[in-house]
Protein backbone atom coordinates (compact mmCIF):
# COMPACT_ATOMS: atom_id res chain seq x y z
CA UNK A 1 0.00 0.00 0.00
CA UNK A 2 3.09 2.13 1.06
CA UNK A 3 4.32 1.98 -2.63
CA UNK A 4 0.95 2.95 -4.13
CA UNK A 5 0.66 5.87 -1.95
CA UNK A 6 4.06 7.05 -2.58
CA UNK A 7 3.88 6.91 -6.40
CA UNK A 8 1.10 10.09 -5.90
CA UNK A 9 2.77 12.11 -3.46
CA UNK A 10 5.66 14.24 -4.06
CA UNK A 11 8.95 13.58 -2.69
CA UNK A 12 11.06 15.54 0.71
CA UNK A 13 13.74 16.50 -1.48
CA UNK A 14 11.64 18.23 -4.25
CA UNK A 15 9.38 20.50 -1.74
CA UNK A 16 12.61 20.87 0.29
CA UNK A 17 14.31 22.47 -2.84
CA UNK A 18 11.44 24.75 -3.42
CA UNK A 19 12.46 28.61 -2.57
CA UNK A 20 8.82 29.29 -1.04
CA UNK A 21 8.69 26.47 1.39
CA UNK A 22 12.65 26.99 2.67
CA UNK A 23 11.55 29.40 5.58
CA UNK A 24 9.85 26.79 7.45
CA UNK A 25 12.38 23.90 6.60
CA UNK A 26 12.86 22.80 10.25
CA UNK A 27 9.37 22.40 11.06
CA UNK A 28 7.94 21.62 8.02
CA UNK A 29 10.55 18.95 6.77
CA UNK A 30 10.09 17.12 9.79
CA UNK A 31 10.62 13.40 9.04
CA UNK A 32 7.19 12.23 10.72
CA UNK A 33 5.12 14.44 8.34
CA UNK A 34 6.53 12.69 4.97
CA UNK A 35 6.52 8.91 6.54
CA UNK A 36 4.40 6.66 5.74
CA UNK A 37 3.04 3.84 8.08
CA UNK A 38 -0.62 2.81 9.60
CA UNK A 39 -0.43 5.71 11.85
CA UNK A 40 0.90 9.03 10.07
CA UNK A 41 -1.90 7.61 6.90
CA UNK A 42 -4.62 7.05 9.27
CA UNK A 43 -4.58 10.30 11.17
CA UNK A 44 -3.43 12.06 8.02
CA UNK A 45 -7.26 10.90 6.89
CA UNK A 46 -8.82 11.92 9.87
CA UNK A 47 -7.27 15.49 9.81
CA UNK A 48 -8.26 16.04 5.87
CA UNK A 49 -11.33 14.70 6.75
CA UNK A 50 -11.66 17.02 9.86
CA UNK A 51 -10.16 19.94 8.13
CA UNK A 52 -12.31 19.78 5.12
CA UNK A 53 -15.55 20.95 6.29
CA UNK A 54 -13.53 24.49 7.12
CA UNK A 55 -15.43 26.66 5.09
CA UNK A 56 -13.01 28.68 1.82
CA UNK A 57 -9.33 28.44 1.47
CA UNK A 58 -8.52 27.86 5.03
CA UNK A 59 -9.10 24.00 5.44
CA UNK A 60 -5.91 23.44 4.06
CA UNK A 61 -3.94 26.20 6.33
CA UNK A 62 -5.85 23.99 9.32
CA UNK A 63 -4.79 20.52 7.80
CA UNK A 64 -1.18 21.64 7.74
CA UNK A 65 -1.35 23.19 10.93
CA UNK A 66 -3.16 19.86 12.29
CA UNK A 67 -0.31 17.97 10.96
CA UNK A 68 2.20 19.62 12.23
CA UNK A 69 0.82 19.19 15.85
CA UNK A 70 -0.08 15.82 15.70
CA UNK A 71 2.88 14.58 13.58
CA UNK A 72 0.62 12.75 10.57
CA UNK A 73 1.60 12.75 6.86
CA UNK A 74 1.19 16.19 5.33
CA UNK A 75 0.66 15.53 1.78
CA UNK A 76 -1.81 13.09 2.17
CA UNK A 77 -3.91 15.33 4.91
CA UNK A 78 -3.99 18.43 2.03
CA UNK A 79 -5.26 15.70 0.00
CA UNK A 80 -8.11 14.29 2.12
CA UNK A 81 -9.57 17.77 2.28
CA UNK A 82 -10.21 17.99 -1.18
CA UNK A 83 -13.43 15.83 -0.95
CA UNK A 84 -15.71 19.27 0.00
CA UNK A 85 -15.72 20.45 -3.71
CA UNK A 86 -18.50 22.62 -5.69
CA UNK A 87 -20.97 19.21 -5.86
CA UNK A 88 -20.32 17.80 -2.46
CA UNK A 89 -20.24 21.59 -0.05
CA UNK A 90 -23.88 22.46 -0.54
CA UNK A 91 -24.86 18.71 1.15
CA UNK A 92 -22.75 18.56 3.17
CA UNK A 93 -23.72 21.97 4.83
CA UNK A 94 -26.96 20.87 4.37
CA UNK A 95 -26.51 17.58 6.51
CA UNK A 96 -24.56 19.47 8.96
CA UNK A 97 -27.47 22.14 9.46
CA UNK A 98 -29.86 18.75 10.16
CA UNK A 99 -27.29 17.24 12.61
CA UNK A 100 -26.78 20.72 14.26
CA UNK A 101 -31.00 21.20 14.12
CA UNK A 102 -31.11 17.59 15.67
CA UNK A 103 -28.27 18.38 18.38
CA UNK A 104 -29.88 21.66 19.64
CA UNK A 105 -33.74 20.22 19.97
CA UNK A 106 -34.58 22.84 17.44
CA UNK A 107 -37.26 21.32 15.14
CA UNK A 108 -37.35 18.61 13.06
CA UNK A 109 -34.08 19.40 11.59
CA UNK A 110 -34.88 20.00 8.32
CA UNK A 111 -33.14 22.79 6.09
CA UNK A 112 -35.13 25.56 5.29
CA UNK A 113 -35.28 27.25 1.99
CA UNK A 114 -33.80 30.90 1.55
CA UNK A 115 -36.30 33.53 1.27
CA UNK A 116 -37.58 34.37 -2.30
CA UNK A 117 -37.84 38.16 -3.37
CA UNK A 118 -41.03 37.77 -5.14
CA UNK A 119 -42.81 41.63 -4.64
CA UNK A 120 -41.11 43.11 -1.61
CA UNK A 121 -38.19 45.51 -2.39
CA UNK A 122 -34.46 45.06 -2.35
CA UNK A 123 -34.04 46.15 0.94
CA UNK A 124 -36.83 44.33 2.59
CA UNK A 125 -35.72 41.22 1.03
CA UNK A 126 -32.07 41.76 2.45
CA UNK A 127 -33.28 42.14 5.97
CA UNK A 128 -35.89 39.09 5.13
CA UNK A 129 -32.20 36.64 3.72
CA UNK A 130 -29.76 38.18 6.72
CA UNK A 131 -32.65 37.11 9.34
CA UNK A 132 -33.00 33.53 7.86
CA UNK A 133 -28.56 33.48 7.48
CA UNK A 134 -28.27 34.61 11.15
CA UNK A 135 -31.01 31.65 11.93
CA UNK A 136 -29.07 29.15 10.74
CA UNK A 137 -25.11 30.24 12.73
CA UNK A 138 -25.27 28.36 15.77
CA UNK A 139 -27.28 24.61 14.09
CA UNK A 140 -24.86 24.91 11.01
CA UNK A 141 -21.64 25.79 13.67
CA UNK A 142 -22.54 22.68 15.77
CA UNK A 143 -23.84 20.31 13.02
CA UNK A 144 -20.30 21.29 11.29
CA UNK A 145 -18.16 19.92 14.24
CA UNK A 146 -19.93 16.94 14.95
CA UNK A 147 -20.07 16.03 11.67
CA UNK A 148 -16.12 16.78 11.07
CA UNK A 149 -15.47 14.67 14.27
CA UNK A 150 -17.68 11.95 12.98
CA UNK A 151 -16.27 11.56 9.41
CA UNK A 152 -12.91 11.93 11.16
CA UNK A 153 -13.54 9.52 13.36
CA UNK A 154 -14.70 7.03 10.32
CA UNK A 155 -11.88 7.87 8.27
CA UNK A 156 -9.33 7.38 10.97
CA UNK A 157 -10.77 3.64 11.72
CA UNK A 158 -11.79 2.62 8.33
CA UNK A 159 -7.79 3.56 7.29
CA UNK A 160 -6.50 1.32 10.20
CA UNK A 161 -9.13 -1.43 9.20
CA UNK A 162 -8.18 -1.11 5.44
CA UNK A 163 -4.73 -1.00 5.99
CA UNK A 164 -4.32 -4.22 8.40
CA UNK A 165 -7.16 -5.91 6.19
CA UNK A 166 -4.31 -4.85 3.31
CA UNK A 167 -1.15 -6.44 5.52
CA UNK A 168 -3.01 -9.69 6.65
CA UNK A 169 -4.24 -10.41 2.81
CA UNK A 170 -0.29 -9.84 1.75
CA UNK A 171 0.99 -12.39 5.12
CA UNK A 172 -1.75 -14.79 3.52
CA UNK A 173 -0.45 -14.54 0.00
CA UNK A 174 3.29 -14.56 1.16
CA UNK A 175 2.49 -17.86 3.10
CA UNK A 176 0.65 -19.80 0.79
CA UNK A 177 3.57 -18.91 -1.98
CA UNK A 178 6.05 -20.19 0.75
CA UNK A 179 3.78 -23.92 1.07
Amino acid sequence: MRRQLKRYLPSHEKLAANRWLAPFGSSLFHPRLWHLNRHSVAGAVAAGLFCGLIPGPLQMLAAALCCLAFRVNLPLALATTLYTNPLTLVPLYIAAFSIGEWILGNGSGHFTAPPEWGDTSLIVWVEHLAGWMAGLGRPLFIGLVALASGLSLAGYLLTRLAWRSYLIHNWRKRRNRKS
